[in-house]
Formats: C-alpha cells, structure tokens, sequence
C-alpha cells in the first residue's frame, strides 16, 4: 500500500461508497457479445453516414485504459485481449444514474459498455454508451502514462501489471504460443506423435547439468526433476513409437541469466531409422518454414543483426571451428597436456580432472562459439562429453553428433542415438569415474535404460531444441525473461 500511498485508500473509500449504494463493484453476469477488435473489424471499413444508417449496437467489456473529461461528457479507451477502442459517454444520453456511476470509475476500472458505434469529428471509431457496467472495481492505479513500465524487475515480478501497458510484451506472448502451434503442425504432418514422459526422475539424466532434489514422502525416496527427457523418450522408440516427440518443462539447478532461466520449456524428439544429417535437414525445414509463417521471410533481424534462415546452413566441426578462431594447431587435440596449456593461454582455468574432450569444448566455447551469427551446424564433438551419442565411423574419438548455433548461442543439441547397450554401459561407467574426479554435471549409471537397450533400439536420431531462445530469436528478444511468462527472480532485495 505504501506505493500508492493516497490513492490506495482514495480508490478503498469509492469502493465502500460503491457498495453503501448498493452497486456490486465485482459483478458476474455481463456478457460481452463483441471485442474491441471485432468491433474495428467489423466496422472498422464504414463511413460516417453508414454507421448512422446501421444503427447496430455493440457490446465490449474491458479495462479503462485512458480517461478525457469534459464536464457532462468523457472519452474513455477501453482495451480487452483484442486491443482497444474508443468510448464515449454523455450525460443526457446515458442517464443520470449511470453517468454517476461512471465518474466514480478509475483509470484501470472493468466495465462493460453497450451502445451504437459512430465516428468523431477526427474521424475515431467510437463507441456512443447507453448502458454501462462496473464489473471490477481497481485499487490500485496503473503506471503514469508518460513513465509507463519501465523497470525490468518491476516487469518481471508484475507480469500481470507489464501485460496491460505493455501491449509489445504481449505480443511476444501470443507469437510464443504460435510458434508452439507451428512446431506441432510441422512435427504432426510428419508423422511424429506427441507424449508426456515424467517431470520426476529416481536417477537424473539425459543431459549434462545439476539436478533439483526433491522427495517423495510415501515412497520414501529422492526424486530429481527431470534435466531432459531423453531417456524416456528412447525407451519410447524401444518400444515401438518410431516417430515421437514432447514439448515440456525442464529443470536444471543452474545460473540465472539473460539466456538460462532454471526452468525451461524443451522440445525433443526423436525418429528412428534416421542420422543426425536427417534431422539437420529436417531442422532446417522447420525453422525456416516457422519464421517464413511468422515474418513472411527468411531474412530476419535480431538485436540488430541481420540472420538469414534460408537453407542450406553453413556446417564445421568443432576441431575445424577452434583453428579457425583460435590460433591454434592440431597438438591441442592430441594431447591432453596440451589442451590444457591452451586453455590457460586463452583464460580457463580448469581442473585436471577434465577429460581431454571436455577441455576442448571448454576452447570451442571460449574462442569460437560467440562468431557464428548465422546458424550454423557445429559438428563432431569429443566422445566423452557425448555419453549417449553414436560414435562416428570415420572417427571414434568423436560423435555423430550437432549443436545449432545462431547468434552465437545453441538452439538446438541433436546426435544420432547410441544403440549398443554395451558400449553404453561402459560410458555410463565412465562417467561415474569423472563424477568421482569432480565433475559434478557427469551422468549417473541408468540400469534401467541399459536394460531397455538391451531388448533392442532400432538405428535412431534424436534432438532437443530450446523454445524459449528458439522464441527469443524469432521475436528479436534480447534476453530469455522476455518470453518467459513468469522467470525465476532473486527475493526482492537481493536476499
């Protein structure tokens, strides 16, 4: 209340005025036949003498937006989920009781209006109100108009309060939710089936990263929230779903940034008896076929750069990508040694304890990542930050594996599957080993998925991409809160 200070405890005395007269300041039973927009819409083509023949009446109910007072007589702009529209209400019109009822409303105020819809003398479609209804009464009263919302963690934590003066924001928010559409109409046409697998794992995997623990108190054990939802997934694809795919909610007990929030939306899938260069293809296709749906082009701008999506996308490895960037020859990736000295040159500081392939994707990170601005498939990363990538056949120090990268950030992680239960057992061990030397992201031993390897997985690839920064970049969002509804916030304060 200290925030609004006077005009809390103004808007709480009209409200208790409001029900001293018997008005219900919170009422339910007005039905609002037409929107703003459906209203523009379906008049927005008419003249002046047409609306005056038409006769037709409308009704809209909205949030009062904006309020122009000229004694007997005000304009007030309305706004619902279709956008806005003018209002006018006049005394001798209205009537007496109304126009009261009306002047005790507020800026932020839910009504309901019905009436005729004309155009004013600057030629504004408007609504002329005969009848008019409270429907909520607003304690508290919206940002200045001039100042508006401004402050980014004020926006954040107010979501609700940035929707309403922020009609950009909410624009972000409905093209998300297309985006969503798309993807599962492309991924629908394509034969691929959609499921929901657990949001609650008795062993974390699937992917590289640091769980949440949480516990379940009548089964008496910790369960993780779940970091990728891979390994059930495949066990999916084992049993006889060739096509599959999911569209939900990861965890992962990281940093907070502009582009990691700890809770984010993934789509995975997977399809059997294909290579990662299929899904390259069919990666293409479908960001490419989502951005010419939304823009109407494949040339689009983010932050001020201009990313062209047209196919086909450029593709380096990872080794080719660092003597690219990095000023560096081959000995770093035949000796571990020397990785590391490198790494130390450029300004990692990394623990001996990495395996040689995750220092040199440490280097790829730090020398290469941040240069590819237009996407790019990256290639070939080391086996062992690829516990459940396919080895490739010309190299088995590598993996059939790719990351896309626009902007210089990855979109998308995709391989083809590993499907030798033996081979991957003997990863899973490995990464026990480099979970014991300090890598605190290496995966845990799944008895249960090498089981299901074991009853045979047809030659599969899979693929995750990463909605909200898929939407960041097609909504030329500069940071992963701005597509996230409700993004993890540090307590007020700081504390």
């Amino acid at each position: 209340m200290t925030e609004t200070g006077g005009e809390y405890q103004r808007r709480l005395d009209r409200l208790e005025d409001l029900r001293r007269s018997g008005v219900n300041p919170y009422p339910n039973d007005f039905k609002a036949g037409d929107s703003c927009g459906g209203v523009r819409e379906r008049f927005g083509e008419l003249t002046k003498e047409d609306l005056e023949s038409s006769g037709e009446k409308v009704t809209v109910a909205g949030r009062i937006m904006a309020v122009r007072d000229f004694g007997k007589a005000s304009f007030m702009n309305i706004q619902d989920s279709s956008g806005r529209i003018q209002a006018y209400i006049k005394r001798n019109l209205a009537g007496e009781e109304v126009y009261k009822l009306y002047k005790g409303c507020d800026v932020g105020d839910i009504v309901g209006i019905e009436g005729k819809v004309f155009r004013t003398r600057t030629d504004e479609l408007t609504i002329e109100v005969e009848a008019f209804r409270l429907l909520s009464k607003s304690l508290r009263p919206l940002p200045e108009k001039w100042h508006g919302l401004r402050d980014v963690e004020t926006r954040y934590r107010q979501r609700y309060l940035d929707l309403i003066v922020n009609p950009d924001v909410k624009e972000i928010f409905l093209k998300r939710t297309r985006i969503m559409a798309l993807i599962r109409e492309f991924l629908n046409k394509r034969g691929f089936v959609e499921v929901e697998t657990p949001m609650m794992h008795p062993i974390p995997g699937g992917a590289a990263a640091r769980p949440f623990v949480t516990h379940h108190n009548t089964l008496d054990i910790d369960l993780y929230l779940r970091i990728a939802p891979e390994l059930y997934l495949k066990r999916l694809v084992i049993g006889g779903f060739e096509r599959v795919y999911e569209i939900n909610r990861n965890f992962r007990n990281e940093g907070v940034s502009t582009q990691h929030n700890p809770e984010f939306t993934m789509l995975e899938f997977y399809m059997a008896y294909a290579t990662y260069e299929d899904l390259m293809a069919l990666t293409e296709e479908m960001i490419s076929s989502i951005a010419m749906a939304l823009h109407g082009t494949l040339v689009i701008e983010y932050q001020g750069q201009k990313v062209d999506l047209t196919p086909p996308w450029q593709r380096i490895t990872v080794n080719g990508a660092i003597k690219e960037f990095g000023n560096t020859d081959d000995t770093i990736f035949e000796d571990k040694r020397e990785a590391l000295r490198y790494a130390g040159k450029i300004g990692l500081d990394l623990p001996e304890g990495f395996s040689h392939g995750k220092i040199i994707v440490e280097i790829f990170e730090k020398v290469a990542e941040h240069r590819f601005i237009q996407p790019t498939f990256v290639t070939h990363y080391p086996l062992d930050v690829s516990p459940l990538s396919r080895k490739s056949e010309d190299d088995p120090a590598v993996v059939d594996r790719f990351e896309l990268l626009v902007c210089g950030r990855e979109i998308a992680n995709a391989f083809s599957e590993l499907n030798d239960p033996v081979d991957q057992r003997e990863r899973f061990v490995q990464q026990i080993r480099e979970k014991e030397a300090g890598d605190t992201e290496a995966h845990l031993m799944d008895e249960d998925f090498v089981n299901a390897l074991e009853y045979g997985m047809p030659p599969t690839a899979g693929e995750g991409i990463g909605i909200d920064r898929l939407v960041m970049l097609l909504a030329n969002a500069a940071s992963i809160r701005d597509v996230i509804l409700f993004p993890q916030l540090k307590p007020p304060g700081g504390q």
